[in-house]
């Protein structure tokens, strides 16, 4: 989602600022803007704006000659107010009369997150004489900053967070002091970046804006406040007591730029698909055996933190995720029932902590999440610790990340930078930790047989094998394209451990190609869907050769006699052969237990496929951000 990169610095600044900008774009957003403290004559305020890319950014900076010591900088998904450029960040404080907006005040600022109390202060501020131009919460917090100034930025940022409700990380500096930048976070992911010999501090909410740049990084925690100067740094905590750098270590974070590299592919999103088989061996690399190891974290600096000793303990399970995450939750769920045989229950984390739930104590709270910084996954996570339930283990693809710092066991998949939106490999990486996870609770409840553990670990070992296969299939898929791309309803069906893999199909299509796509378990084809078929409305049916297959050829049959259009994944003995209105393809070979891992790869390139035949952005769809870091 938006991003967040800031420097205090003895060079001119915005290049740094810029390319920050540019790494960070994966995440989307809808405009950007830098702001600096100007250098010699052009001293001051200084600011460029855009609703365009990045790119026409840096030709503004250019032809504006925009130089500083001093700055930050922004990418926006708007939330408060269009995406035109007077909402982009940064936002300034304001002087009065007709032309304010030509004199800006003193404060620069820019920030992630929501504040939920914006209208009382806005209207708290008004009543001062502050004049406001846009219609975000961000230029509250800029009004606020500066009613609360006397001469130390440190100490009115301070006092205006205490005021602030909801989620936030900001970045601020004043054109009165120009050699120091304020950042503050709660809510939202914040880091505080150590540049060489001390000449040079930054802030970013993505350690790969600084790939380059430093490898040398903070992590700040939940309501710390950061105060840079040039060759110096201060931290404060929550109770705004100092943080004894102990507490906060620097360490060294290898964020390669070189990943969000796009090679001979069209688009990331094709590339990522591609990277499957190569991720879920990175995934997997090391894993021996089935032990509870796997899931502990080295350095935890939780005490008690040991995997084995928590899968002991547990009688259920509580799988917390939103949207890709959640499906493959949805898909967990099967296994640790049948497998496992452990009681188990998958929430959408939006929803979660907004119900009364029964908190247990033996639960294993898992939370799913390809960056680690979701934020209703991570509300979602401290509720469940705020009722008793403490026992937390995360599958996440960010081993930096709040989330595997908060969390007391975690497996961190090897999935690599994600920077398609549609999540792809993100998904089947957290599918492989999941049912890795499964193994080792069946294994703790005495419920897995040596017999069965080496089938599965075999299993897992051929599975990179297997996607290349799945791979091969893309000519196939293509042609399935050509018909979906003129098509403006799909429905997508499948049965038991499949379903989440239908659900998780109709999502891929919804969000890249705009086509309107539902997933249904498909014996609930006739309580309701079955109305809406006809020759216009293709059927999509995952069709494993498994225990469910007869009942799921009765529910292909219900649509033929509609005159729907099926689009079949079928196994290869699964007797289903293609015709008039019913069109198969063939999987390499039918995958037990890890079906899911295989049958969504079609699903992933007939969204792909689709989106190229109908032109619209694949990795940027209109609307979506990456990472959903406000609520």
């Amino acid at each position: 989602m938006c991003g967040i990169v800031g420097a205090v610095s003895t060079r001119n600044i915005v290049p740094v600022l810029v390319q920050g900008l540019e790494r960070l774009e994966y995440r989307g957003y809808d405009s950007c803007g830098v702001a600096v403290y100007g250098l010699g004559a052009q001293s001051g305020l200084r600011r460029a704006r855009s609703t365009a890319r990045v790119s026409e950014l840096m030709e503004q900076v250019a032809a504006g000659d925009v130089q500083g010591h001093l700055g930050i900088a922004h990418t926006r998904w708007a939330t408060h107010g269009a995406p035109v450029v007077h909402n982009a960040h940064p936002h300034f404080s304001h002087g009065t009369g007709a032309d304010a907006e030509s004199k800006p005040g003193r404060i620069a600022l820019v920030h992630n997150g929501i504040i939920e109390n914006h209208d009382e202060l806005r209207a708290a501020l008004k009543a001062k004489g502050y004049e406001f131009h846009s219609q975000t919460d961000t230029e509250v917090i800029a009004h606020l900053v500066d009613s609360l100034y006397d001469g130390d930025l440190f100490e009115a940022v301070k006092a205006a967070v205490l005021q602030l409700q909801g989620a936030y990380a900001i970045a601020v500096f004043c054109k009165d002091e120009p050699q120091r930048l304020i950042g503050a976070r709660a809510g939202s992911p914040l880091i505080l970046g150590v540049g060489k010999d001390g000449q040079e501090h930054f802030l970013a909410s993505d350690a790969m804006a600084l790939a380059g740049v430093t490898d040398q990084i903070v992590y700040l925690e939940e309501g710390d406040v950061v105060d840079l100067q040039l060759g110096k740094y201060w931290l404060f905590d929550k109770a705004h007591k100092a943080v004894a750098p102990a507490q906060r270590p620097v360490k060294t974070v290898v964020a390669h730029s070189g990943a969000a590299e796009l090679g001979p592919y069209r688009h990331y999103m094709q590339k990522e698909i591609f990277e499957q088989p190569r991720a879920i061996a990175d995934t997997l690399e090391g894993v021996e055996g089935i032990v509870p190891e796997l899931f502990d974290q080295q350095g935890n600096h939780q005490p008690g933190a040991n995997a084995a000793r928590v899968f002991q303990q547990i009688d259920n399970v509580l799988i917390l995720a939103c949207g890709t995450s959640y499906y493959s939750g949805c898909a967990a769920k099967y296994w640790i029932e049948s497998i496992a045989k452990i009681p188990c229950n998958v929430e959408v984390a939006s929803e979660y902590r907004y119900r009364d739930s029964v908190p247990n104590p033996k639960t294993l709270v898992v939370t799913i999440t390809q960056s680690g910084e979701t934020a209703d996954t991570l509300a979602a996570l401290r509720h469940a610790q705020s009722l008793g339930m403490h026992h937390t283990l995360t599958i996440c693809n960010v081993a930096t990340s709040a989330m595997v710092r908060e969390c007391s066991l975690a497996y961190v998949t090897r999935a690599g930078v994600e920077i398609g939106v549609a999540s792809t490999k993100a998904f089947t990486t957290q599918l492989a930790g999941l049912f890795l996870l499964t193994l080792c609770l069946a294994q703790a409840k005495g419920r897995l047989s040596d017999a069965d553990e080496a089938r599965h670990l075999k299993a897992m070992r051929h599975l990179p094998a297997a996607l290349q296969a799945v791979l091969a299939l893309e000519p196939q898929v293509i042609a399935w394209a050509d018909d979906f791309a003129k098509k403006e309803n799909a429905l997508f069906l499948g049965r038991g451990l499949h379903y989440p893999i239908a659900l998780e199909g109709a999502l891929k299509l919804k969000e890249i190609t705009y086509i309107h796509a539902e997933a249904y378990a498909a014996g609930e084809l006739k309580h309701g869907p079955l109305a809406l078929v006809t020759s216009d409305m293709p059927v999509v049916t995952v069709a494993p050769n498994d225990a469910l297959l007869e009942k799921l050829k009765s529910n292909m049959h219900e649509v033929r006699a509609r005159g729907g259009v099926l689009y079949v994944l079928a196994d290869a003995d699964t007797k289903i052969e293609s015709g008039e209105g019913l069109h198969v393809i063939r999987m390499p070979e039918h995958y037990g237990e890890l079906s899911p891992l295989l049958h969504v790869v079609p699903l992933q390139l007939l969204s792909y496929h689709t989106a190229l035949a109908k032109g619209t952005d694949v990795d940027k769809p209109r609307n979506l951000a990456k990472s959903v870091t406000v609520e």
